[in-house]
């Protein structure tokens, strides 16, 4: 097999994984509503669920950042996916939210070892010319993993209950683990112009990281990003069925084309755009994200408001403005790799994901649904009604709606913070490859970090 054939199966493989890692992930979104009556559980309630996985994804993904730059990546993830496809089955037996909430932390340690091993491999098979398009197709499992989620396990609740939705999905992720112990683990920095294998800078591996100006921009756009993805990701299918009064079966269809399939184009114009702005200016990848999220507010906004049962109006504005929401991974995670050297790629994501994962992914569900149960008793108040549990269920469409304006706001920020990136990024970059072209150079020295 040719490199660029092994290159192809690792990548093909890695696809994979990540669909199965957001399949898994967002199967919550899918039933939420169903676990929220069966319980009885507020928004907020349900949100922490959200919250549960992306906190301990976040603080473990850390030292497992650092264990990609040092061990084998592709170990890393045949163990990852295998643990968390256990534990999504798992999830299916919980019989309260302090149980699902247990079983949700342990996807979250499986799942953590997806990003920074994948993204670290994907940083050595590719060069930087053609870096952006494989790791837009990487990202395919994002938006592919969240429309299949949503499709499969809306159709299979509302035959078969929620709990099987589960014990489903958990089969996969055995397939993937034998795959990953298949692909070629390739050599670090293989790929740069200047190779200098695993030398890296002297001092602290999260220092160094964090000494680059446009890491600090990127972690802020990160958490706005995550806020706002994980948000949708949690309360899409509720909304539906709450605002505009869709069953399970057809909420689940809708979010699948909202939130899943209209990531596709995002994530492949997204791609070639920034590789082929990036040809003719440095921070072309991220002018063109910062631009895409400018995009995006307008036709959230105008979603949102479609009138309740206008569901076509909906979908037509919000798959506009998601996929232009998901230009954002094709371009940032490929101006990472950019400015980080390759033994620091691992650890990038991880600090990266940390900030991701604990200011905006954990944050998003729990604030959205504690503003979402607030907006519907100021409802009911309006309406000169007494706050009860029929009230509440009466108003919480309207609360939830009300609650999702937050998203498109947030997107402006993320235009700013994403903007400012671009103004430091070339000379992030100039850095880094006169660091490498001066280490090129030099003998490899027991200084050398292996």
């Amino acid at each position: 097999m040719s490199n660029k054939s092994k290159a192809g199966f690792a990548l093909a493989v890695i696809f994979a994984i990540n669909t199965m890692n957001f399949f898994d992930r967002q199967i919550l979104g899918a039933v939420g509503e169903l676990i929220k009556n069966e319980w009885t559980l507020s928004d907020t309630a349900l949100g922490t669920l959200g919250t549960a996985f992306t906190l301990i994804y976040a603080v473990v993904g850390l030292p497992l950042g650092r264990l990609a730059d040092k061990f084998s990546r592709k170990t890393i993830l045949a163990y990852g996916v295998f643990a968390w496809s256990a534990l999504t089955a798992v999830s299916g037996l919980a019989q309260n939210f302090f149980q699902m909430f247990i079983m949700r932390l342990g996807v979250g340690v499986g799942e953590a070892t997806c990003a920074p091993a994948a993204n670290s491999m994907i940083g050595d098979l590719y060069p930087a010319t053609r870096r952006a398009k494989a790791l837009s197709v990487f990202m395919l499992g994002l938006p592919i993993g969240i429309a299949l989620s949503f499709a499969i396990s809306g159709l299979i609740a509302k035959s078969y209950g929620w709990r099987m939705t589960f014990y489903v999905a958990g089969i996969p992720g055995v397939l993937c683990a034998i795959a990953a112990y298949m692909m070629r683990e390739p050599a670090r920095g293989a790929t740069e112009v200047h190779n200098i294998g695993a030398m890296q800078r002297e001092g602290s591996p999260f220092l160094l990281v964090l000494s680059i100006p446009t890491m600090w921009w990127l972690i802020a756009g990160g958490a706005l990003h995550n806020f706002n993805m994980y948000t949708i990701g949690a309360f899409l299918t509720p909304f539906l069925m709450r605002f505009h009064a869709l069953d399970v079966g057809n909420a689940g269809l809708v979010s699948m084309a909202v939130y899943g399939l209209a990531g596709i184009p995002g994530l492949l114009i997204g791609g070639y755009l920034g590789d082929a702005v990036m040809r003719k200016r440095k921070n072309g990848r991220l002018i063109v994200g910062a631009l895409a999220m400018l995009v995006s507010v307008p036709f959230l906004f105008l979603g949102l408001n479609a009138s309740k049962g206008g569901v076509s109006t909906f979908m037509i504005f919000t798959i506009i403005g998601i996929a232009a929401m998901y230009v954002y991974y094709s371009t940032v995670y490929s101006a990472i790799q950019d400015v980080v050297e390759p033994s620091l790629r691992g650890t990038a994501m991880a600090i990266y994901f940390f900030a991701m994962y604990v200011v905006g992914g954990s944050f998003g569900p729990v604030v959205t649904g504690y503003l979402s149960d607030t907006f519907t008793r100021q409802a009911i108040a309006a309406a000169g009604q007494a706050v009860t549990p029929d009230t509440i269920k009466q108003f919480a469409g309207d609360g939830l709606h009300t609650a999702l304006y937050l998203v498109p706001i947030l997107c402006i920020g993320l235009f700013i913070v994403l903007y400012g990136a671009s103004r430091t990024v070339t000379k992030d970059m100039g850095r880094l490859e006169k660091w490498m072209a001066e280490s090129a150079q030099l003998p490899v020295t027991a200084s050398a970090k292996q």
